[in-house]
């Protein structure tokens, strides 16, 4: 990747696409598999990941991203680690429901967590509470890394949000100015004499519309 910081870098890779994702339901923490579409989504992700000649390889442990993660982890020989720290945002009951069923069961927290709020979306975790849980996680694992090394980070749409935020030092009402990533799309933090930078966001194809964030 041209341009990146001399120091080590991050590779946050969204799972491929799951049924609840064609559905438009909130899966958080709910474990649901990839379809056959996300299965091949991450077999082409992972030969564009793998030029990267990653160093460490970590997922969320549930299934829609450990199968991603198994994917670059087959091509480049490298073992999985997973973390149940890694895993999507728990949204309490609007797990399962779809957007439009969130709108009509909670409109209130729906409006509020439009507008940028902190918000226990469906009785579950705060974004922040995500980042206290997830950023360790990866900062653990970076410390592993050898100069200039890559770390990949296999995790969930809502997630990444949280750590790219955390990692940037942006204040949780600002996270959301970052754009959905699309399934199985990557983006990229290198660090520097100034500390984190964002190098890339949602790469890996042709832009295209973001299914299901925050799953």
């Amino acid at each position: 990747m041209n341009g990146r910081a001399g120091g080590p870098r991050i590779v946050f890779w969204r799972h491929g696409q799951t049924s609840w994702n064609l559905e438009s339901r909130f899966q958080g923490s709910t474990d649901i598999p990839l379809t056959e579409t996300g299965v091949a989504q991450a077999r082409r992700a992972a030969r564009l990941l793998a030029g990267l000649s990653p160093d460490l390889l970590i997922s969320s442990d549930l299934q829609r991203a450990a199968a991603t993660a198994a994917e670059l982890a087959r091509l480049t020989g490298l073992d999985v680690q997973h973390h149940a720290g890694l895993q999507e945002t728990y949204a309490g009951e609007w797990q399962g429901l779809t957007n439009d069923e969130i709108r009509a069961g909670f409109p209130e927290q729906y409006e509020a967590w439009g507008r940028g709020e902190a918000v226990r979306r469906g009785g579950g975790e705060l974004s922040s509470e995500v980042a206290d849980r997830s950023v360790p996680i990866v900062l653990e694992a970076v410390d592993k890394l050898p100069d200039r090394g890559t770390l990949v980070v296999v995790s969930h749409g809502g997630t990444i949000r949280t750590m790219l935020g955390r990692l940037l030092g942006l204040e949780p009402a600002q996270w959301e100015c970052f754009g959905g990533l699309s399934n199985c799309c990557w983006s990229v933090l290198g660090h520097g004499a100034r500390g984190w930078r964002l190098l890339e966001h949602n790469a890996g194809t042709l832009p295209q519309p973001v299914i299901g964030d925050d799953t």
